[in-house]
C-alpha cells in the first residue's frame, strides 16, 4: 500500500471518534429527562416527609407557630377592609387598627351571645342528663331481648366480665385554670402580630413586587398575591353571610321549639357552620341531647335536630354552591382531610383554620402548578402548568418589561394594565 493510499483510505479507528459527539447530542434529551424525573422524585419524597413530619413539629411548638399562622389568615381577611379605609383617606396605621378593632368587636359580641347563656344552661345539665338517662332506660327496656342474646353469647363463648381501672384526671375547672394564662398570651400575641402584619402589608407587597430581578417575576408574584387574598377573603366573607342567615333561622326555630336562649343556638349554628360537615354534625348532636332531655317524648325531642338537618341539606346543596360558584367550591375529601390534619395538630382552632389554609394552598397550587402524582408514575411531569404559565403563553407581552414599568397606588397595588387585575 502506497503513502497516497494511506492518506485517501483513513483508518476506521481514527474515523470513529467524530460520530461520538452526534451520539451524545442525540442522548442529551433522554439524560435531561432522567435528571428531571430524579429531581421530581426527590422533591416528591421531601414533600411526603414534610407532610407527615410537620404535624409533630407544629404540635409541639404550637405556642410558637399557631399565633403567626392565625395572624396570617386574619391579615388576608382584614387587608381588603384596611385598603378600603385607606382609599377613604385614613392613615394606614389608623385603618389597620380600625380593621382589627372591628374583628375584636365581632368576636366579643359573638362570645358574649354564646358563652353567657351557655353558663346559665350549665345548671340545667344535671336535670337534662337524668331525663336523657330515663329515655335511654325506656329504650333499653324495650330492647331487653337483645341483652338476653348478648348474655347467651357471652355464656357460650366463656367470656367473663373484666374490671375497668379508671385513672383520676384533673377536673374541667383545673384544666381551664392551668390553660388560661397560656391562652391569654397566645391571643394577645396573635392580635399584635395581626396588627403589625396589616400595617406593614403595603411595604411587604412593594418589597415582594419591586425587589425582583425581572419584570415577569413581579407580575407573577402580584397575581399570586391577589389570587390568594381574593379567594380566602371572598370565601370567608361569603360563608359568614350565609352562616348569619343560618344562625338567624336556627335562633327563630329554637324560639319556636321552646328552647331557652335562642340567640345562643343561633350563634352556635353560625360558628359551627364554618366547619364543613363536622360542625353541622356537632350541632345535630347538641340539639338531640337538649331536645331529648327537655321534651316529653323521644320523638318530640328529635324534631329540632331533624329540622336542622333539613335546613343544612338545603343550605349545603343549593344555597352555598349557587353563591360561591365553582371557583370557591372545594373537594369534600380535601376538606375532611384538612380538618382532620389541622385539628390533629392544633385542636379546635386548627379545625377552624383548616379551610382558610386549604384555600390558600389551593390558590397557590392553581397558579404555580398542580401536582400530577398519577401521571408522574407513568412518565409525565410531576407538575402540570399552572394558571400563570398558561397566561404567560397567551400574553407574553405582559411579562416583558423592566422595573420602571410598574407603579403602585397607595395600597401597594401595581398600576400596570393587566397586572392591576392580579396584584
Amino acid at each position: 500500500m502506497s503513502s497516497s493510499d494511506s492518506i485517501n483510505d483513513p483508518d476506521p479507528l481514527s474515523a470513529a471518534p467524530p460520530a461520538a459527539p452526534d451520539a451524545l447530542l442525540h442522548a442529551e434529551p433522554g439524560v435531561q429527562t432522567q435528571q428531571a424525573r430524579l429531581q421530581s422524585a426527590i422533591l416528591l419524597l421531601l414533600g411526603l416527609g414534610l407532610f407527615f413530619g410537620l404535624p409533630f413539629v407544629l404540635s409541639i411548638g404550637s405556642v410558637v407557630f399557631l399565633p403567626p399562622v392565625t395572624a396570617i389568615v386574619l391579615t388576608i381577611v382584614l387587608a381588603p377592609a384596611a385598603d378600603r379605609l385607606v382609599r377613604l383617606g385614613l392613615p394606614n396605621m389608623l385603618a389597620s387598627f380600625l380593621a382589627l378593632l372591628l374583628l375584636i368587636a365581632v368576636v366579643v359580641v359573638a362570645l358574649s351571645l354564646i358563652l353567657q347563656p351557655a353558663y346559665d344552661m350549665v345548671d340545667q345539665v344535671p336535670a337534662m342528663a337524668r331525663r336523657v338517662s330515663l329515655r335511654f332506660a325506656e329504650l333499653r327496656s324495650n330492647l331487653a331481648w337483645m341483652n338476653d342474646i348478648n348474655r347467651q353469647i357471652a355464656r357460650l363463648t366463656g367470656s367473663t366480665a373484666t374490671r375497668e381501672v379508671v385513672v383520676a384526671s384533673p377536673s374541667v375547672i383545673e384544666q381551664v385554670a392551668f390553660a388560661t394564662p397560656s391562652v391569654l398570651i397566645e391571643v394577645l400575641l396573635t392580635f399584635l402580630l395581626t396588627f403589625f402584619m396589616i400595617e406593614s402589608r403595603i411595604r411587604t407587597k412593594r418589597r415582594l413586587l419591586f425587589d425582583r430581578h425581572s419584570f415577569g417575576a413581579s407580575v407573577r408574584i402580584a397575581r399570586v398575591i391577589r389570587a390568594v387574598q381574593d379567594r380566602v377573603a371572598s370565601y370567608i366573607l361569603t360563608v359568614a353571610q350565609i352562616n348569619l342567615g343560618v344562625g338567624t333561622i336556627v335562633a327563630a326555630g329554637s324560639w319556636a321549639f321552646g328552647f331557652s336562649a335562642p340567640i345562643m343556638w343561633g350563634g352556635l349554628a353560625f360558628v359551627l357552620n364554618f366547619l364543613p360537615y363536622v360542625g353541622p354534625l356537632v350541632m345535630v348532636a347538641l340539639l338531640t341531647l337538649v331536645g331529648v332531655g327537655t321534651a316529653s317524648t323521644v320523638a318530640l325531642g328529635l324534631l329540632p335536630a331533624l329540622a336542622f338537618l333539613g335546613l343544612h341539606a338545603v343550605e349545603a346543596n343549593f344555597v352555598t354552591p349557587s353563591i360561591l360558584g365553582a371557583r370557591l367550591t372545594l373537594n369534600p375529601v380535601s376538606i375532611l382531610i384538612s380538618i382532620s390534619y389541622f385539628s390533629w395538630i392544633w385542636g379546635t382552632l386548627g379545625a377552624l383554620l383548616s379551610v382558610p389554609i386549604l384555600l390558600t394552598l389551593t390558590a397557590l397550587v392553581d397558579h404555580l402548578g398542580r401536582p400530577n402524582l398519577v401521571g408522574f408514575l407513568f412518565g409525565e411531569p410531576l407538575f402540570q402548568p399552572g394558571l400563570i404559565a398558561q397566561d404567560e403563553l397567551r400574553h407574553p407581552e405582559d411579562y416583558a418589561g423592566h422595573e420602571g414599568d410598574m407603579a403602585s397606588d397607595e395600597t401597594g397595588r401595581p398600576l400596570h394594565s393587566r397586572t392591576s387585575q392580579g396584584a
